[in-house]
């Protein structure tokens, strides 16, 4: 099986990326903005008739769409999520591969939901940000594309190289310095907030389950359960052998060091987020495998090694 992987070099693509090549069956083609890409490609800047060419050439039976940017001002979001995606639909309609498309989306892209609740793929997106409208965005373009394709609703990511300005990697270092300084306490804020955390090899084994099923539309891929970042700090304090104190600080109060970042959760989701992962289970077969303490302690191994 041919697979052309768009956005090799960022966090979910590496990881998509190391599942894909332990395939023997999957030859795989990595196309990203990066050096370290087979192909050097933009897709936010980058024409769909240059795409098409390239699609023509590779024939691959799967596309995977990884690309996209999770920070930066509305412009920027559009550009790298929206647009982008625009041009990998344009080009997959021209091109004579007839490959299938698996799209990465996000859980912004439901926003806030009530407490105890979990958010089935049948739920109304109402986005809180401009990250959530633009992944929304780009969903909408490939669920109204007329390709074969699949759109993967992915939670919150933990595990190994989690980003250092996600809440878990804020949380992580915000703790290496409470270590390393010798403070007794660490202030923290949003503590009450809830998240379905679930593991990025976890998900990364969701995208090649994806690209071997006939499954279309959209599909949540989480744990099925919310856990709250104050019991995220517990679990990772105990991990990490850190014997002081959390203290929750009210957003935007007074704060003294060491603290994690007054906006933890800056994705318009609100406090409570819970995927309903049925649909998952019955269409792919497939289930999260690592808890959130096997992720939280790769998580805190890489900040380790930075005290």
């Amino acid at each position: 099986m041919r697979v052309l992987l768009l956005g090799a070099g960022g966090y979910l693509g590496r990881f998509v990326a190391d599942r894909l090549l332990a395939d023997p069956a999957v030859q795989l083609t990595a196309l990203g903005r990066n050096d370290d890409a087979d192909v050097r490609f933009d897709l936010s800047t980058g024409s769909p008739g240059a795409l098409t060419r390239f699609l023509d050439a590779v024939h691959p039976g799967v596309v995977i769409n990884c690309a996209g940017a999770t920070r930066g001002g509305a412009r920027d979001l559009t550009r790298h999520n929206t647009v982008s995606t625009a041009t990998v639909c344009e080009s997959l309609r021209r091109s004579s591969c007839d490959a299938r498309l698996v799209h990465i989306g996000c859980a912004a892209e439901y926003g806030p939901s009530t407490a105890g609740s979990s958010i089935g793929e049948a739920a109304v997106p109402r986005p809180g940000g401009p990250y959530g409208v633009s992944k929304l965005a780009a969903t909408e373009l490939v669920l109204a594309s007329g390709l074969d394709a699949v759109v993967l609703r992915v939670f919150s990511p933990a595990g190994p190289s989690t980003p250092a300005g996600s809440p878990l990697g804020r949380l992580a270092e915000g703790m290496r310095r409470a270590m390393q300084q010798g403070d007794s306490e660490l202030k923290l804020t949003g503590l009450s907030v809830q998240r379905d955390f679930v593991d990025v090899r976890d998900i990364a084994r969701a995208v090649h389950a994806a690209s071997l099923s006939a499954a279309q539309g959209v599909i949540n891929i989480g744990t099925g359960r919310a856990v709250r970042l104050r019991e995220a700090a517990g679990v990772l304090a105990r991990v990490a052998g850190f014997g002081g104190s959390l203290h929750e600080l009210e957003p935007g109060g007074a704060q003294t060091t060491p603290t994690a970042s007054s906006t933890p959760y800056p994705d318009g989701c609100g406090s409570w987020q819970q995927a309903d992962v049925r649909t998952a289970r019955d269409r792919l077969g497939w289930r999260p495998r690592i808890g959130l303490e096997e992720s939280l302690a790769d998580i805190w191994m890489e900040a380790a090694c930075r005290i």
